[in-house]
């Protein structure tokens, strides 16, 4: 969930929750003699952790600080489409949303614990149906697919994995499978499945848990399992800035001290003087190109690269410049040409790692991809493949006041748009030219600059082609 958050790492407070479940995997590896986990996971190693454990600084300072009354949470269904798009279950559950295909599946989850919450809904429903089986509603498919070999052997030895079976769930085999496209059960065009990135792109997915997945099975439509109840009062999530706890002096005057920073190195950055940045011989001074401009936030690797290519070693460069952003808009591949600049919108490359995303846009002879945010792992993917990537939030905005769009939902509306204007990007002067079409207003804005060593990677092809030449180096003057 932190990669789907566009963040690099993210760090949890250890307590006693986790102290319980790593005393109970210590003791099961000290038990098990297949554990891997005995040598890694021992109660001498929990000991260590908890004797002193990682807490943050009192003083520490954060770039923002949010809140979650985890009591006022309720379940949630995502999508459609997307894990940005968040429903109460009992807001979505009366529409009645047909279903034809559900899955439990994935490395994240499929859990032993969470087939064994899908098999409880079946089990349940039996107590309460004694002479009828429950059996998956028609024209319904249920695929389940433990996270690890282990997982399903814990689920068949206490009779969950049988319950579902028995129910009419079809088994895969344990690890990636639908969930990244690839295997039996994709959705076709038109079907709706509870979740994501698994078939065709008109197919419409939902993301939910191992329960409300098993009782949309049950029933055919988007539902909770029968013992589920509307919490009574709720009134909607509780969260926001800050930590809610109550103010103080103390941390009102931190947070405006914090407020004031944060604003000074804002005007800081406008006001730096112009850079000059020492340019590789033989590395562009320049970058120009049209823009073709995707007006979407959240486009995720899926959408820039389908995951069903993605295990395809032997595509061609031509074949992924061919399929680039083909889940995101068929038509791309026709309307964009060699040296285009791609311009998007924010958290551009969230979702799951998958270098193709940065190498199929290099490979439609994209040298730059611009957004108004960039998520942190497809950033990192871009610069190690010799992809250039800016962050140029002014662009994005001034790009949507120009080009709006009337609907998200608008069926006409361009995925895809030639604008007209040019984007420059003299990397000398870590600076950005932008011509609003012909006739338009020119403005300039300064962003980060190339480092040297980044250079370095660029200009031999990426990160990998310069560590073997840079071990070439090293053998040659050992020799």
């Amino acid at each position: 969930m932190t990669t789907e958050m566009a963040a690099l790492s993210g760090l949890f407070p250890v307590d006693k929750t986790l102290e319980r479940w790593l005393r109970n995997k210590a003791t099961e590896a000290a038990i098990l003699n297949d554990r891997t986990t005995r040598l890694r996971i021992t109660h001498e190693r929990v000991d260590e952790l908890f004797a002193d454990p990682l807490t943050a600084d009192r003083d520490a300072v954060y770039a923002k600080q949010l809140y979650l009354n985890l009591d006022t949470l309720a379940p949630y269904v995502s999508g459609p489409d997307s894990v940005k798009v968040g429903t109460p279950l009992h807001k979505l559950a009366p529409q009645h949303i047909k279903i034809n295909r559900a899955y439990i599946i994935s490395c994240t989850n499929s859990r032993a614990s969470d087939l064994a919450a899908a098999a409880k809904v079946f089990k349940d429903t039996a107590k309460a149906n004694p002479d009828t089986p429950p059996k998956i509603a028609e024209g319904v498919q249920l695929y389940i697919a433990a996270a690890s070999a282990p997982e399903q052997e814990a689920a068949e030895a206490v009779g969950d994995w049988q319950t579902l079976l028995d129910a009419g769930a079809q088994a895969l085999p344990a690890g990636c499978g639908p969930c990244i496209g690839l295997g039996i059960g994709l959705l076709e065009p038109g079907e709706v499945g509870i979740r994501g990135r698994v078939g065709h792109r008109d197919a419409q997915t939902y993301l939910a848990s191992p329960e409300v997945v098993a009782a949309s099975a049950l029933k055919g439509v988007i539902s909770g399992p029968d013992t589920y109840k509307i919490p009574k009062n709720w009134s909607g999530v509780e969260y926001g800035y800050g930590t809610s706890a109550e103010a103080t002096t103390e941390n009102k005057l931190s947070n405006f001290l914090q407020q004031m920073e944060s604003l000074i190195e804002r005007v800081e950055s406008v006001e730096t003087p112009e850079s000059k940045v020492d340019i590789l011989p033989g590395f562009p001074e320049k970058i120009s190109g049209e823009i073709i401009f995707c007006d979407a936030d959240n486009l995720n690797t899926d959408g820039i690269y389908p995951g069903k290519y993605t295990y395809q070693d032997n595509l061609s460069k031509e074949d992924m410049a061919h399929v680039c952003m083909e889940n995101y808009d068929p038509q791309f591949n026709s309307i964009t040409r060699p040296n285009d600049i791609l311009v998007s919108g924010y958290n551009f490359g969230c979702g799951s790692s998958r270098e193709q995303a940065a190498t199929a846009i290099l490979a439609k002879q994209i040298p730059l991809v611009v957004a108004g945010s960039l998520g942190n792992i497809f950033s990192r993917n871009s610069f190690n493949n010799a992809l250039m990537c800016l962050e140029v939030p002014r662009l994005v905005q001034r790009l949507r006041t120009h080009f709006p769009s009337p609907s998200n939902n608008d069926t006409k509306r361009p995925l895809t748009r030639r604008t007209g204007w040019t984007l420059t990007w003299d990397v000398k002067r870590s600076l950005v030219e932008v011509q609003e079409g012909e006739g338009g207003e020119t403005w300039t804005e300064q962003v980060g600059e190339l480092s040297r060593n980044v250079q370095e990677i660029i200009a031999a092809g990426g990160l990998e082609a310069w560590v073997k030449a840079e071990l070439g180096k090293a053998t040659a003057v050992a020799s």
